[in-house]
């Protein structure tokens, strides 16, 4: 599975490149074998290394590790997800179930960087869900009796409230939830890296060819070298389909995303110099966009069934058009040149919006597909994907069973044609939010 990336990712270039970097030369045996360093295959080698200090346990990256989604999503460790409203205590039930989740994945990422002391310019001020349309007032409106029913702290506000708190007046209507985290993706991932024990091999640039399983031995082929594992997690994410791994479940998404440069004094003061910000769109295919601690602004507002493996610099140019106007329809006074760097990334979605956390065999094991909320749950479910593996039990593996499984999708080219079809109506539906 070749792996590659552009180089233009904002949050990546913040960090001093790392050194001593090594790719897999050689045939190796071990008794961990863990598919994709990203947070949860980080977090899945980090907790295995603790549980077995004298094992051998092998970490393996197509590309750089933590340099595919971890590093290129916006920053959000989510409290909570938009809904417009429940018709039953069934779903109710249901979106407790998730938001259990979302809650042990901010407190395992809480509990690391404590742990750690790791500066990923943590931000407890939660996240705003925001429309410029006044008619999706009902859609916020039953979101928050939503929200009343399960205890969540949240706010309605409107037009001079938003003005003063985000330093725009293109929203008319918002919902504000305390619950929610901005922090740098990127620093948070590298500290990852960083704190790896010592019976952790990580081989970077590696992409896995094929694999097998021949009695109690999974054999994985990579370009220079063949490794076997006792136990094997794949932790790819919206890469797992193309391994063949649950691969009617899950299927990629490809977004993109522009950051601008940071605003200078004057320009800070035009918008009212508010605090660092994060509004999730209201319409799916709305504007994601944030402010960051150092006063950039960050806009991601393309989403579509693309080659998940790269995108040239020409199209992500062509797509980074949709990221300026954004901007400038949001803050007309800043120049529509401000944009310094555009990327773009992969999303891994199912059907229902359910996490992949299964063990497929004996000794295989995956955890990925978090829809879009992945530093969080991603974190939690590499922990716990590797006590699961361990033939072991926690409180936080009950909550994460008592999820909706993932439901079956429709073979290509009809599951193509499904998701560009869903996508196309609902850009349409978020036109003016783009």
């Amino acid at each position: 599975m070749e792996v590659t990336n552009d180089n233009s990712c904002s949050w990546i270039n913040d960090l001093i490149p790392r050194t001593n970097i090594k790719t897999l030369q050689s045939n190796e045996n071990c008794e961990w074998l863990i598919i994709g360093a990203g947070y949860t295959g980080l977090s899945a080698a980090r907790k295995l290394a603790q549980l077995y200090p004298n094992q051998k346990i092998i970490l393996v990256d197509a590309q750089l590790a933590g340099e595919g989604a971890s590093s290129r999503n916006s920053g959000y460790l989510v409290d909570s997800t938009l809904n417009d409203g429940f018709t039953s205590n069934k779903e109710l039930e249901n979106y407790k179930k998730k938001a259990d989740i979302y809650e042990l994945g901010i407190n395992t990422v809480k509990k690391f960087i404590n742990e750690y002391q790791v500066d990923c310019d943590w931000n407890e001020c939660g996240k705003f869900f925001a429309s410029s349309k006044k008619k999706d007032q009902k859609i916020l409106t039953n979101f928050s009796d939503t929200l009343s029913k399960l205890g969540f702290e949240h706010n309605l506000l409107s037009n001079n409230e938003l003005l003063k708190r985000l330093g725009t007046s293109f929203y008319n209507i918002a919902l504000y939830t305390k619950g929610g985290v901005l922090l740098h993706p990127g620093k948070l991932v590298r500290a990852m890296i960083d704190v790896l024990p010592e019976n952790v091999f990580l081989y970077e640039n590696s992409p896995l060819l094929n694999w097998n399983k021949n009695k109690d031995v999974v054999s994985c082929n990579f370009k220079k070298g063949q490794i076997k594992a006792k136990k094997i997690i794949f932790a790819t994410n919206g890469f797992l389909k193309s391994l063949g791994v649950k691969s009617n479940y899950n299927f990629p998404i490809t977004l993109t995303a522009s950051m601008t440069r940071s605003l200078t004094d004057e320009e800070f003061k035009s918008i009212g110099e508010p605090k660092e910000w994060g509004i999730l769109p209201v319409r799916p295919m709305g504007a994601t966009i944030r402010m960051t601690k150092d006063r950039r602004i960050l806009i991601r507002n393309t989403a579509e069934v693309h080659n998940p493996f790269n995108m040239p610099k020409s199209s992500l140019e062509k797509r980074s058009i949709n990221q300026k106007i954004g901007v400038k329809k949001r803050f007309p006074q800043l120049s529509y040149y401000i944009i310094q760097s555009s990327w773009s990334g992969i999303v891994s979605r199912t059907r229902n919006s359910s996490q992949i956390f299964e063990k497929i065999d004996n000794n295989i094991f995956a955890a990925g597909c978090y829809n879009g909320s992945g530093i969080g749950v991603g974190t939690l479910f590499g922990e716990q994907i590797a006590i699961k593996a361990s033939n072991e039990n926690t409180k936080e593996i009950d909550t994460i069973e008592t999820r909706n499984k993932p439901t079956w999708l429709p073979p290509q080219p009809f599951l193509n044609l499904g998701v560009k079809t869903r996508l196309f109506f609902e850009r349409l539906r978020a036109k003016s939010e783009i």
